[in-house]
């Protein structure tokens, strides 16, 4: 008699907040792939575990097709994490799953992708003696030379080292093999991004950590499982060489493995070498930079154990490591760690719940912790760790704060245009830097050349599928929308007036490049922006001519402002730290103080010193007070005041509805039954949400489709949730118009 079939629950990658029921043949793990049946196609969903079949009532369910791996691809920790983010963020589970695993495991027409192979010759008969070798090659010199080669590689090598080696053809290679003393295998390769830049990677230097380092590092280690902490570290105060001592215990003494979170990986090449300095080959660097074959390899090498340690960027924190035992966030303030699709999960707030599933010690670092981790923090949440001075004695550099209302005042007429960029102190230390020999750091957060472009009546350059204006590029010379990418020509007329768009307005840092070439011909200077490193290792080719002394001045937008540390750079300037200050969000102030602290943290590395040039039109702001300073505590307390009085986190919780269409009308119409809804929800349950809005988002069209928003606040935690499951799950979003609700959880910006 044959047995029944066993129920699975399916999470698939579906916008539905359900799992389904399929039949197996057998038992299933949590936490594996399957392919399964919907409709008339196949998909790859993850086994969640058993099902009752209670949903199913008198319905058959479907079999599953296939099980493609022989271990769940997502292991206990990571199924429980995903569970979390899925509820927390009130979206469809099976849409994390797919999230946390590489584009290539979710095929289900190919559902075991091959990975990439190569030739691969191997020994296959022995020559013991000088005879026999003279006897088998006498007229085959090259085939002798490839035998021995192979010989002294133990027997095996890839056909294409061998060929690049011997400069020869592949027909001494079939050669070895038609005489028998070699034979052919395929063999999967590894494809390592990084492989081709190891002479990038130095000598891990044998540092002694600091007192303070030290202190840090013993207490991380004596954590219990799941234990959270909040370094917080001056820049230059050696947060990496802790994080390296951390895993040094973790992955090489007790054998567990780590992940180590970096904001933005392409930006920070120094930080991935010398992990990978230390632990050379155990490490394996995940990014969105990767192809979607390289990303497997390296996904599969974390699953095998074969690789202990995974250093990336945001979506590394689904790395799927065995026995995890540390995760590590740097720079825990920065907004990329924010998912700015569904799921909107923050790698941060990830972490911590991964780490706490897997008892493994979770690090939050920074110089400039985000308000939010800093309230956790003194409300002992997270362990605060300090590192308050520069190792090696070193000061912070002394920062100048210039106000260039009265520049351009005391300015000439005909220097004015040039003061706005450069001021006076500012071009006489970088002069005085090129004369030395030194280096200079310039930061503009504004790439292009002017942010904007004008006709003599005044009318503004507009994309037309964003409410944005369009930024002049001038190499090459074009219009380009920041936002859709959309461009146009330059020469382009007014839409209003039909004027010539001849008047530019604003600064980007190709301006500002034109300008140091023509102040400083004799100075070596490179721009580092989303146009100059599109290519895949750009960024880092940029630095490392930096790091050569090929570049007198290094200019760019927020990408040089963290993880650089280039001991003779003794000059930082902020042509514009106005620059986002004013934009209507509450966190404006904060990511402020963040760039011109972390950006000012760059000079004086070294035994040189360093000096911080600040141009702005808002001396008083304190965000700007504070900065010049380098004085965190006194911006947070103050920061933290405002944040009260109208109440915003981390004073409370938010979260962000954001409706879009292609009709406006049709937008704002739901928009409004979206705030009604939650209004009405609040007033029969009492659950102590403010409802604002709704209204049009700050920018109200963006890629063609018209944005309005509803903003919930609520001191609590459980009553916020229950108020946006209710609504994902009883408001239906209109067909029409191409209606979308996108539920935010604690967003970064409200824009």
């Amino acid at each position: 008699m044959a047995s029944s079939p066993h129920l699975i629950e399916v999470a698939l990658p579906l916008p539905l907040r359900q799992t389904f029921t399929y039949a197996t043949d057998a038992p299933i793990a949590p936490g594996h792939r399957v392919v399964v049946p919907v409709r008339n196609t196949r998909v790859v969903g993850i086994c969640v575990g058993p099902s009752d079949g209670a949903s199913l009532a008198t319905v058959t369910p479907k079999s599953v097709l296939a099980i493609p791996d022989a271990e769940p691809a997502l292991p206990a920790d990571l199924l429980t994490t995903c569970r979390w983010i899925a509820e927390y963020h009130v979206v469809s589970l099976g849409l994390v799953c797919r999230a946390a695993l590489p584009v290539a495991l979710g095929q289900a027409g190919s559902p075991v992708p091959r990975g990439r192979t190569e030739r691969v010759l191997v020994l296959a008969g022995t020559l013991p003696t000088l005879q026999s070798r003279e006897a088998a090659f006498r007229r085959a010199p090259q085939q002798r030379q490839a035998y021995e080669l192979l010989e002294s590689l133990g027997g095996r090598a890839s056909v294409p080292h061998l060929l690049r080696q011997l400069g020869c053809t592949s027909a001494v290679v079939d050669g070895l093999v038609r005489k028998g003393f070699a034979r052919i295998e395929s063999a999967t390769v590894f494809r390592d991004p990084f492989a081709a830049r190891e002479g990038a990677r130095a000598a891990e230097a044998a540092l002694r950590p600091t007192a303070a380092q030290q202190a840090a590092i013993d207490t991380i280690l004596a954590g219990a499982p799941g234990a959270a902490f909040l370094l917080h570290g001056i820049t230059g105060s050696g947060k990496t060489l802790v994080y390296l001592e951390v895993l040094e215990q973790v992955v090489r003494v007790e054998g567990k493995s780590a992940i180590v979170l970096v904001p933005e990986i392409a930006l920070t090449p120094q930080t991935v070498e010398r992990f990978r300095a230390r632990f050379g080959d155990l490490v394996t660097v995940l990014h969105s930079g990767l192809s979607d074959g390289e990303r497997l390899d390296a996904w599969r090498a974390l699953r095998r154990g074969e690789k202990r340690i995974a250093v990336g960027a945001r979506s590394a924190i689904f790395a799927p490591l065995p026995d995890l035992g540390a995760l590590i966030v740097d720079e825990e303030h920065e907004a990329s760690y924010k998912q700015a699709e569904a799921p909107r999960y923050h790698a941060r707030e990830v972490a911590l719940i991964r780490a706490r599933e897997a008892g493994a010690r979770c690090v939050l670092g920074s110089a400039t912790p985000s308000l939010e981790s800093w309230r956790n923090a003194q409300e002992g949440r997270l362990q605060l760790l300090s590192l308050p001075a520069r190792v090696g004695g070193g000061a912070l550099p002394a920062v100048r704060v210039v106000d260039l209302r009265q520049e351009l005042t005391a300015s000439r007429p005909d220097e004015r245009t040039r003061r706005q960029v450069l001021s006076a102190p500012l071009e006489a230390a970088i002069r005085d830097r090129v004369a030395r020999g030194e280096q200079t750091i310039l930061l503009l957060n504004r790439r292009g050349y002017a942010p904007f472009v004008q006709c003599a009546e005044g009318h503004v350059a507009l994309c037309p599928h964003c409410s944005i204006s369009l930024t002049y590029h001038r190499t090459p010379e074009r219009l380009v929308c920041h936002y859709c990418q959309h461009q146009e020509s330059a020469g382009r007329r007014c839409a209003d007036c039909g004027g010539a768009m001849e008047r530019q307005r604003g600064l980007g840092t190709q301006q500002v490049e034109r300008l140091l070439v023509e102040r400083f011909p004799t100075a070596r200077i490179a721009r580092m922006d989303a146009d100059t490193t599109s290519g895949k290792w750009a960024h880092a080719e940029i630095l490392e001519r930096v790091g050569r002394g090929e570049v007198d001045v290094l200019l760019g937008t927020q990408m040089i402002a963290k993880g650089l540390d280039f001991a003779n750079v003794t000059l930082v300037g902020v042509i514009d730290a106005d620059v986002g200050l004013h934009l209507p969000d509450f966190r404006a102030s904060e990511r402020i103080f963040q760039l011109l602290s972390q950006v000012a943290g760059r000079a004086g590395r070294g035994p040189k010193g360093g000096e911080v040039v600040i141009q702005t039109r808002t001396p008083g702001h304190h965000a700007v007070r504070h900065a010049a300073t380098h004085d965190f505590l006194s911006f947070a307390a103050e920061e933290l005041t405002h944040r009260e009085s109208p109440p915003y986190p981390p004073t409370l919780r938010l979260a962000n509805l954001i409706v879009s269409g292609l009709d406006e009308v049709g937008v704002a119409t739901f928009a409004g039954a979206v705030a009604r809804w939650c209004v009405e929800a609040e007033a029969r349950f009492a659950l102590g949400v403010t409802v604002l809005g709704p209204a049009p988002c700050p920018v109200d069209r963006i890629k063609t489709r018209w944005r309005w928003h509803v903003i919930l606040k609520s001191e609590r935690v459980g009553p916020l949730t229950r108020l946006l499951r209710g609504l994902a799950d009883g408001l239906e979003v209109p067909a029409a118009g191409g209606l979308r609700l996108a539920i935010d959880r604690d967003p970064v910006a409200l824009l």
